[in-house]
């Protein structure tokens, strides 16, 4: 854990350039500041997951907690968490558009859009990043409307949409990138990309894809680069975590970016993965196997993050004050599960994790970093990050654009063949529950 301390007392160095330049100086330093903020999908993927193969009662069980976790509500929330700390730049993950579809020949209706939204409630004073047509909105993991399968029923919405109370739905989420509007003029380039590993969860039409965004934008004239990204939660025993593959591949895309540049996002990786066997691990994280020993830098995210020279903007990740993410999935409070596990931690809010960050690299120094969203109203799941940070690197260079990667598309006759083994599968499960009900 060496380089971990070495990360968290990094802010030491900045009072010594202080020291060692004029004031005039230090004033003409290049600062911004920014936040990680993973904004809810608004459903537990993880509970729905479990309905399956009975697919409409997944989709069903996911449509009906996000009406109840309220993104209009939490719009506010999360606008006056911006308001209230200015950044200049907001990296947001699980940026969500939840849309259906009135019959299956039918096109996609948007039905919420919680970028959209945020952007709304920030009353136009921020703007998605978007450079000569191309956005900073990577949509990684969907799941899109399967007539019949992901068929649910909304009396309240609906009828205003579709003159019917129900449709078959799915949900886009991802990674995406907010500016202020006096960035917009000093945008230099804008792009997306996808992690080469992603999750099968049903092979071929249902895999969660990873990716991140990125844009490079001039911070009083020193081109600064920001990427946003989100790695994957799920991981399988005596493997190296996905996330841990995913982050190995963000660090080698960076890897010729030589301008400042400050990487933001929710890595799925506490700095204690994989965990001793005996620690205390509510939310499930990775634990020590034969493949990934505890410790092990390559199998954690975040540790990657720090052996490529990446420095943990902070606050101190290893104290338990600073963990992101326990809250319960309908944003109530603290998931009873795991709240006296948090406060025996040292975690009064209920969070056990520490999962979201803000680095930097190549010439940055962080000034100051605080948790955000712990308490009180919840506008997610997950608490988020701000700091601002200092651009000491004044070469004005600017790097080439980020290599892209694309996911592999399926076919049309390949979606439909796995659709029919999907809609057999069910039938099949129907069936044999419907004769263990007669049989019991």
């Amino acid at each position: 854990m060496n380089k971990i301390k070495a990360a968290l007392v990094g802010g030491l160095s900045l009072t010594l350039i202080n020291l060692a330049l004029p004031a005039g100086a230090v004033a003409d330093i290049p600062k911004v500041t920014v936040m990680s903020r993973n904004i809810y999908l608004g459903a537990d993927v993880g509970k729905a997951l479990e309905l399956i193969p009975n697919l409409p009662a997944a989709a069903q069980y996911m449509w009906d907690q996000v009406k109840q976790t309220d993104f209009k509500k939490r719009a506010k929330i999360l606008a006056k968490e911006i308001s209230d700390n200015s950044p200049d730049v907001i990296g947001l993950q699980e940026a969500t558009i939840w849309y259906c579809k009135k019959y299956p020949w039918s096109k996609k209706v948007e039905v919420f859009d919680f970028t959209e939204q945020l952007l709304s409630e920030l009353g136009g004073q921020y703007q998605l990043a978007q450079k000569e047509g191309v956005k900073a909105l990577n949509p990684g993991f969907s799941i899109d409307p399967i007539p019949f399968l992901t068929k649910v029923v909304d009396k309240q919405t609906f009828p205003k949409v579709f003159n019917q109370d129900s449709a078959a739905c799915g949900f886009q989420t991802g990674d995406a990138l907010l500016i202020k509007n006096s960035l917009a003029a000093d945008l230099i380039q804008v792009g997306n990309s996808e992690y080469e590993i992603n999750y099968p969860i049903v092979p071929t039409i249902m895999t969660v894809y990873r990716g991140y965004s990125w844009a490079d934008i001039k911070i009083q004239n020193q081109p600064v680069r920001f990427v946003t990204t989100h790695l994957e939660s799920l991981w399988d025993e005596n493997k190296i975590p996905n996330s841990a593959k995913q982050a190995t591949q963000l660090v080698n895309d960076l890897a010729e970016t030589k301008m400042p540049v400050i990487v933001m996002g929710d890595f799925n990786a506490d700095p204690r993965d994989p965990r001793l066997a005996n620690q205390a691990n509510p939310g499930l994280q990775p634990v020590q196997s034969q493949n990934c020993p505890a410790k092990r830098p390559t199998c954690n995210a975040y540790l990657i993050m720090l052996d490529a020279g990446y420095q943990d903007s902070g606050p101190d990740s290893l104290d338990p004050k600073n963990f992101t993410w326990g809250v319960d999935a309908l944003l109530k409070g603290a998931d009873p599960k795991r709240a006296l596990a948090a406060k025996e931690m040292g975690n009064s809010f209920g969070f056990t994790d520490r999962l979201d960050y803000i680095f930097s690299k190549n010439g940055t120094q962080v000034l100051e970093s605080k948790i955000v969203g712990q308490q009180a109203e919840y506008g997610s799941d997950h608490a988020g990050v701000v700091s601002s940070i200092a651009i000491l690197n004044q070469s004005n260079q600017i790097s080439a654009a980020l290599p892209e990667h694309s996911p592999f598309p399926i076919s049309f006759w390949q979606f439909v063949f796995s659709a029919l083994i999907l809609i057999l599968t069910l039938v099949s499960w129907r069936r044999r529950k419907k004769k263990l009900l007669q049989n019991s």
